[in-house]
């Protein structure tokens, strides 16, 4: 064999053994990023009993130390028991949740990579109402002696109180959560105002509260 023939298979043997050498130096430059944490949407969804909007898709998107977000996979659950005491809701390997109770309570997702990475979002369970919801009782005072005073909402006959969306039309003089009325107090806060409560995209008749005496 000639020198030259040696010479360029020498060189060629050289060749491959920089190019696998330097595959393999450049496998500590291309390090996998790490999650960091997770975030679970949508924001604080509503969902209702019955056939008519009783299911939302949750998803979960991961940040990672390098500052980057995408999709990673985790496992869902789903906590927090409603009215009838059952589960308000049940969630699928892949994210979907269907009513089953009426009530508020919690999603997770927990990364199948970091199972210590969690993430959470609120969730309600509403009833579907068709009509109107109906507060009681349709009026109420509020004094210094009773700063307070407790309504309830209901849609075709079930009970709502916990899980409508509730308004007062002055909270400077009183807020209301939940069906509870509460005055601000102070002197000068009387007054005339109205609460509603709505549900399912439907609201109720203004019910009149008097604040007197502060």
């Amino acid at each position: 064999m000639s020198s030259t023939k040696q010479r360029i298979r020498l060189i060629a043997a050289f060749g491959a053994l920089a190019t696998l050498a330097l595959a393999v130096s450049c496998k500590g430059f291309f390090v996998k990023p790490t999650l960091t944490a997770l975030a679970v949407g949508p924001v604080s969804p509503t969902i209702f009993t019955g056939s008519v909007g009783n299911t939302v898709q949750m998803f979960a998107v991961g940040t990672f130390n390098d500052g980057s977000n995408s999709s990673t996979p985790v496992t869902w659950s789903i906590s927090g028991t409603g009215t009838g005491g059952q589960t308000i809701a049940t969630i699928t390997p892949g994210g979907l949740v269907t009513a089953q109770d009426v009530g508020t309570g919690t999603v997770t997702a927990s990364s199948d990579v970091l199972p210590s990475i969690t993430g959470t979002q609120p969730i309600t369970v509403s009833i579907a109402c068709t009509t109107a919801p109906i507060i009681s009782p349709t009026s109420g005072t509020l004094t210094a002696n009773v700063p307070s005073i407790s309504f309830t909402a209901s849609c075709g006959g079930q009970q709502i109180t916990s899980v409508a969306t509730w308004f007062s039309s002055n909270t400077a003089i009183a807020t209301v959560s939940a069906g509870v009325v509460t005055a601000v107090g102070g002197a000068g806060n009387n007054g005339t105002f109205f609460i509603t409560a709505s549900s399912n995209g439907l609201t109720s008749s203004q019910v009149s509260i008097t604040a007197t005496g502060f």
